[in-house]
């Protein structure tokens, strides 16, 4: 018993010294930028950049587009799934699994091959439907953890029983759907938003390809040619993705303790 237990706390000191060393290290060469002594000189030099503010508002714009057209796609067909069509859920699932398998480089080429300007639908062929085409990708990078997190929240309610009452009161499917389903599921669909601003703020391979100014690619510019900006981009890409987890654990938390209360 005492070996396992042991074993348990040194696999435990060993995973946070794999992964909190790395992360102290990166802050301590982030405020070494002013010589002889700590400062936050390389985080003053990236919150001054005209190119920084313009990179993570069009990232943060282009999550919160992701996030409502993926709520839009994804909750209704989570609930026509469990309502209408259980026996293709199975199919379902599996085509909301292939982000995951499908590298992004491959879907974005496809993207690039179907869309350019000499196609039937020209998006490659103005900034607009450029932007459309990457809010897409960005969708489907985050289908898989948006459907199961909907999914996960709507196996916690009765589906059935809640469209059978609100349609003997002559409610439509519209009121319906954003009057009974979207409150009841919220838990999940947060969940999924917070982990899509997490993918959306990392995310390089498909805003590079398509050539737009997102957060990911300004990483890589920095990270190629500053020595202590980098470090300092590293820290707040971390903070972002830590505080989605944060507000994920926060969501789930009280989702668990709302049936408590009543």
């Amino acid at each position: 018993m005492k070996t396992s237990r042991l074993g348990a706390w040194i696999s435990i000191a060993f995973g946070a010294i794999y992964f909190v060393l790395p992360l102290i290290a990166t802050i301590e060469f982030s405020l070494r930028m002013r010589r002889g002594a700590y400062s936050f000189d390389a985080y003053a030099s990236v919150f001054s950049e005209a190119q920084f503010r313009e990179t993570f508002g069009y990232s943060m714009l282009m999550a919160l587009l992701t996030i409502v057209f993926g709520m839009l796609l994804v909750v209704p067909t989570a609930y026509w799934v469990r309502l209408r069509l259980p026996q293709i859920r199975p199919i379902v699932e599996f085509i909301t699994l292939l982000p995951l398998v499908i590298p992004a480089i491959v879907i974005v080429f496809g993207y690039l091959r179907m869309y350019n300007s000499s196609s039937i639908l020209p998006l490659t062929g103005s900034t607009t439907g450029t932007n459309i085409l990457l809010v897409l990708s960005y969708m489907t990078l985050s289908l898989p953890y948006m459907y199961r997190a909907v999914d996960t929240a709507m196996r916690a309610i009765d589906v059935r029983t809640l469209t059978e009452a609100a349609e003997s009161l002559g409610a439509s499917w519209t009121t319906i759907l954003f009057k009974c389903i979207f409150p009841n599921v919220m838990s999940g669909v947060l969940s999924g938003a917070f982990i899509t601003l997490a993918i959306v703020m990392g995310e390089f391979t498909m805003a590079a390809l398509l050539n737009r100014p997102a957060f990911g690619p300004y990483l890589q510019l920095v990270g190629a040619n500053r020595a202590y900006e980098p470090s300092a981009l590293a820290v707040i890409a971390f903070s972002i993705t830590w505080l989605s987890m944060g507000l994920l654990q926060l969501v789930s938390r009280f989702h668990k303790a709302a049936p408590a209360k009543s």
